[in-house]
């Protein structure tokens, strides 16, 4: 997206007693191969009793040539221009084959034609010196030039400098520092002893503040900035002239409007002339404003449209609290690398790496700065067909209440630190046995299993090692290669099977039929690998009821404090003994596992059934962790979904790191969480904008989904009144713009968000039937609005996760883990900028605030081929 700016100039000499001016040289137009528009320009001199005479020198530079008639006390010259700023490529050229390698030769022609350019004064010893430690070898002749500027703008320091003239090369390598012009005027010299056709350049300098600050170097002006500046050009065969700017090291760009270029620095002075004598002051001034200034994806917004924006959002939320609607908003964005953007991980593969390594600083950073009380852990994300092992997830936990859930966090460690053994493993859990007054006896040793292994070297023939072995595939062997390495003898960790039986924490002994606990093949984490089937079966009521989550809709008390936390272990101690703590009426199958990998101690935590004995676990193991002196990696199991528990999440999907990102209840918060977000993901490397082959842009192809719900399941405004969503599914068909507007480049019925109209036509009917029978008003069967939608909203293959409005975690009658109270917008692609964001948000909850009071009602619109047809068209759209 252009700027348009006006440059402003001007130089003024004021002299103590009438002078005698001579004529003067004005080089202060912009040249003919200026490659940045210039819309106006205009020069106006004083005193204006002269003559003008507008011409070119040999080089085709514009010259105004003055002849001033009278004496005067002033001369003042003023520049005034527009230039509209259109990002430029400098590196957009190609190069005739000759000129591709450095070093070339000119042909004949070319090389008489530019003759002055190629005419070299003698190297003095600190050149020759620069030149044998810095002339570059054989290659490509973008990277020799690149090479060339960078290491003359490492070498010499930028310093003002206001007296007339240029330096010598010895003298700018001697002080190792200079003016512009000095810089710009050493790099011509060594550019035409490497045998390279070059030429001083005088012209403006625009430099304007950016709007994002760079993460990894220099972020430009600190304010609008233009300055009479000096660089050079060089001149390659099919490319003509390129411009290098030393005291940047960068290639000229927009923002270097060439006035002068010659092959010597006199010839290329802004202004030349002289006066009778007389003591002279010198002024100039130099000012460039901004106008016509157009929204762009790094400034979508002016700051009196960004300061209505947050008005209308605080007005929406006094009404949002006055009707009692209890709207939280989350979200599931997704970012790229802004450095890594060919490889697979970053465009359709799931896993990578680089990918981890970023998930795992964006983690941190978001801990710091939305849960310093949270806890990480590294769990098992989702697993898809085809893929060898569950992706990762990387969460954060926090209560609600403020409230600790560990303590110390540096007491927390992470994915390969080292320094701990198999001992110390043993050592936390008779800590932790201790701590629940549980008997020790009852930890067990887990061992990797040496008859899969020993199958292995059965298929092989004879006199050939196990670990030659050749496998399927890479991983395979490598996981083989790990376990040879560490010792089929030696234990890799220690289970403790534990289980709460609502007055204590209780374990028991594992009946199995070998001695040792032996661990299934593979390389998941220990907990993922027990040897559950060899354990006696136990189909029970009993067990399905300790199995059950607790429903979010039951009335909860708050969490105990973490300061009294400890004492309820100590009262479990003194009214339980320890042998009660064993149970003998069935086997406990959750069980808590300490791995060591890599030298890292790992928890694996097993599935906890209620909130207030997964703080109360963890608490017990902060202090088992400091009883043995060992800071752990917790990974497992997630604690069961509870409103006094927050966390907020971030795994991988196929070329994107996905953050599903906590519910906010305020539209300031919600602000604050975007803001901190983008923020934090562009401290990582990772942004939120792609560039397709021809430049256009897009966002990351993971889309932005927006989850609308409660506080809690039972708050959630689409259960208590259905018609809310009814409103919400029609105003969508009513209106496709808000399906395409917002959405990537995937639209269509196989898309991972299709309209209920786009596959079947057959689905409106279908559609309108179900949202007559929503209820109005409150309702009194939160499940009805589910029954109702739950095979409409989906995609052609009846997925209800996959639809545009999803409703898969609204009121599922799968269990509680679907009763979230949740509905989900998932045709937002990803937008570049978190004001884009929340603007986004606050159009849906203008939408939640109208539809409470007033719900949308109408027929279903017939759209049929027209849906395609007519909003695929920018004007309609």
């Amino acid at each position: 997206m252009s700027i348009k700016v006006a440059l402003d100039h001007t130089t003024t000499y004021t002299y103590d007693t009438p002078v005698i001016l001579s004529p003067h040289i004005i080089r202060l137009k912009p040249a003919a191969h200026c490659r940045t528009p210039i819309l106006s320009y205009s020069l106006t001199v004083a005193p204006k009793e002269h003559f003008i005479n507008w011409q070119q020198d040999p080089y085709g530079n514009y010259l105004a040539r003055l002849v001033f008639q009278e004496p005067c006390e002033e001369l003042s010259v003023t520049v005034d221009l527009v230039a509209q700023l259109d990002i430029i490529n400098p590196f957009d050229f190609f190069v005739e084959d000759s000129a591709e390698n450095f070093p070339f030769e000119y042909d004949e022609l070319t090389s008489s034609e530019l003759t002055p350019y190629l005419q070299t004064s003698p190297a003095g010893p600190l050149l020759q010196k620069w030149l044998k430690s810095n002339r570059p070898a054989r290659q490509n002749i973008n990277d020799a030039l690149v090479s060339i500027n960078q290491a003359l703008q490492r070498d010499i320091a930028y310093r003002v400098r206001m007296e007339p003239g240029v330096q010598s090369p010895e003298e700018t390598l001697k002080t190792q520092s200079g003016s512009c012009r000095d810089s710009s005027w050493l790099l011509v010299e060594i550019l035409r002893h490497c045998g390279l056709a070059a030429r001083f350049v005088s012209g403006y300098l625009v430099q304007l503040k950016p709007d994002i600050k760079s993460v990894d170097g220099p972020s430009g002006a600190a304010e609008d900035f233009t300055d009479l500046h000096a660089w050079a050009e060089v001149y390659l065969p099919g490319a003509g002239w390129v411009g290098l700017d030393p005291t940047s090291g960068l290639f000229a760009s927009e923002g270097h409007i060439p006035l002068a270029c010659t092959p010597q620095p006199t010839s290329a002075a802004p202004i030349s002339g002289g006066s009778s004598k007389a003591a002279t002051d010198f002024y100039f001034h130099n000012r460039v404003t901004r106008f016509d200034e157009r929204p762009r994806v790094t400034l979508p917004y002016t700051d009196s449209v960004w300061e209505s924006v947050l008005s209308l959002g605080e007005k929406v939320d006094r009404q949002l609290e006055q009707d009692d609607v209890r709207l939280s908003m989350g979200g599931e964005p997704t970012f790229v690398s802004t450095e890594d953007l060919e490889s697979a991980e970053w465009n359709d593969a799931a896993l990578g790496e680089n990918k981890l390594a970023r998930s795992a600083e964006l983690l941190n950073r978001l801990r710091d700065e939305f849960a310093p009380q949270g806890i990480t852990a590294f769990a098992q994300g989702k697993w898809y067909p085809g893929e060898p092992t569950p992706r990762w997830a990387l969460i954060c936990h926090w209560r609600s209440d403020g409230e600790p859930i560990w303590q110390d966090t540096k007491r927390l460690a992470s994915p390969g630190d080292g320094g701990c053994k198999i001992e110390d493993a043993e050592k936390m859990l008779r800590s932790l046995c201790e701590e629940f007054n549980i008997d020790q006896s009852l930890i067990r040793a887990l061992y990797e299993d040496p008859l899969y292994h020993l199958h292995l070297e059965s298929l092989l023939p004879p006199a050939t090692a196990l670990a030659e072995l050749d496998l399927e595939d890479g991983d395979s062997r490598a996981r083989l290669l790990q376990r040879l390495d560490g010792g089929l003898d030696k234990a890799v960790g220690c289970m403790l099977p534990l289980e709460h039986d609502g007055n204590r924490w209780q374990s028991t002994v594992w009946p199995l039929r070998r001695e040792e606990v032996f661990l299934m093949p593979g390389d998941s984490p220990a907990g993922l690998r027990l040897p559950l089937d060899s354990l006696p079966e136990d189909n029970s009521i009993d067990r399905e009821a300790r199995a059950m989550q607790q429903d979010q809709y039951d009335p909860s008390k708050p969490l105990t404090q973490h300061k009294n936390l400890e004492s309820q272990s100590i009262n479990a101690r003194k009214k339980y003994p320890k042998e009660s703590n064993t149970v003998s009426t069935h086997v406990i199958r959750t069980t808590l596992c300490v791995e060591i990998r890599d030298e890292t101690l790992y928890i694996f935590l097993p599935p906890i059934t209620s909130a207030e004995n997964w703080v109360h676990l963890m608490s017990a193991l902060e202090r088992a962790c400091i009883a043995a002196d060992v800071r752990p990696v917790i990974e497992g199991y997630e604690p069961p979904r509870d409103a006094r528990l927050q966390s907020f999440r971030i795994t991988p999907d196929p070329g994107v790191v996905e953050v599903n990102i906590h519910p906010s209840f305020t539209f300031n918060d919600l602000v604050k969480r975007t803001e901190t977000l983008y923020k934090a993901a562009a401290e990582c490397r990772l942004t939120a904008e792609k560039f397709m082959v021809d430049g256009r842009h897009t966002g990351t192809g993971g889309g932005n989904h927006v989850t609308l719900g409660g506080p809690t399941p039972a708050d959630s405004p689409f259960l208590r009144r259905p018609e809310l969503l009814g409103s919400l599914i029609r105003y969508w068909q009513h209106h496709p713009s808000l399906s395409y507007l917002f959405s990537g480049l995937f639209i269509g019925p196989t898309s991972q968000a299709p309209r209920a109209d786009e596959a079947r036509s057959e689905t409106i009917y279908e559609l309108e039937m179900a949202l007559s029978r929503l209820p109005r008003g409150d309702a009194e069967m939160p499940w009805m609005v589910d029954r109702l939608l739950r095979n409409i909203l989906v995609d052609i293959t009846g997925n209800t996760h996959r639809a545009e409005i999803c409703i898969d975690k609204l009121y599922s009658p799968t269990g509680p883990a679907g009763r979230l109270g949740l509905v989900e917008l998932r045709a937002f692609e990803m937008p570049p900028h978190a004001r884009m964001s929340v603007v986004q948000a606050l159009l849906i909850r203008c939408l939640i605030s109208r539809f409470w009071n007033s719900p949308y009602t109408g027929k279903l619109v017939r759209w049929g081929t027209e849906l395609h047809d007519r909003f695929m068209l920018p004007h309609f759209l």
